[in-house]
């Protein structure tokens, strides 16, 4: 089982890049479960058809400790088990106790079965402190994917996440398996996230270009597979799922200086 988590800059699209992904790798016959960490709850939309999922946090307050596996977790498109961890009472808490009573909670109840061929995590934000560095800390996850784009504030966040990563390489085993361009259309974008990636020591793996298909498809909840299956977009994710599914390139980051961010900005053309 292969277990995986995507971070990135907070409104990156990570949760849709992860459904559209996990489509083409359900497509394949990938037996797969993803475990929303965003207290948002819009991890599994898509895959679900846009039922609203009944989060852990939630179900634990309403009904205590004592609680079936099938209350939490729904099967969505291509058999994708989904979960979502929520988050606590607005004001009260911390969100990212949510990531570690989940995982928890799925660990006690059995949902790890051997058949699983990978479990996605979708996590909250561009930060890497608490709870939400937990599936990297507690080695959940050994493989993380940065959902990025071109934009300063998207770099600076996948750079400082990798230096999360760096941190705990060796007690939780964790690696980066790359970066995941998310476009926003801003110019040289391709040949600056590679030379992000390259500094780093791992790889641009694929360049997901934008398409409006992906909204047409999110507002009939849909992944754009199912939406249209016959489009460019739709074979993007596909290739970008078979990228991930042979991926070998698995390695501890070296985090850039802010210095040295900026200057591979500047060397392509990206300041005003």
């Amino acid at each position: 089982m292969r277990q995986v988590a995507i971070y990135g800059k907070g409104g990156i699209g990570k949760s849709t890049t992860t459904q559209n992904l996990n489509a083409g790798l359900g497509e394949m016959g990938k037996k797969i479960m993803i475990v929303g960490c965003d207290p948002k709850a819009d991890s599994t939309r898509l895959i679900l058809g846009g039922l609203a999922q009944e989060t852990v946090l939630d179900t634990l307050r309403e009904e205590g400790d004592d609680i079936d596996l099938d209350q939490v977790l729904k099967e969505g498109v291509f058999h994708i088990r989904c979960v979502e961890s929520g988050g606590p009472e607005p004001g009260v808490g911390c969100a990212g106790r949510g990531i570690i009573t989940s995982i928890t909670l799925l660990e006690r109840l059995g949902a790890y079965t051997e058949d699983l061929d990978y479990v996605f995590y979708d996590v909250l934000g561009d930060v890497v402190c608490g709870g939400f560095a937990m599936p990297i800390r507690e080695g959940k996850a050994r493989e993380i994917y940065i959902v990025c784009s071109g934009e300063m504030m998207a770099l600076y966040a996948a750079n400082n996440i990798s230096k999360g990563i760096r941190k705990y390489a060796n007690t939780g085993g964790v690696r980066l398996g790359g970066l995941i361009c998310n476009s926003r259309n801003v110019d040289g974008e391709a040949d600056l996230v590679s030379a992000v990636a390259k500094e780093m020591g791992t790889q641009m793996i694929h360049f997901v270009p934008r398409d409006n298909m992906v909204q047409r498809a999110e507002i009939n909840k849909k992944t754009v597979i199912q939406y249209d299956p016959n489009c460019d977009q739709a074979n993007q994710y596909r290739v970008l799922a078979k990228k991930i599914d042979e991926n070998d390139m698995f390695v501890i980051p070296s985090p850039l200086t802010q210095d040295r961010l900026e200057t591979l900005l500047m060397e392509h053309g990206l300041v005003a």
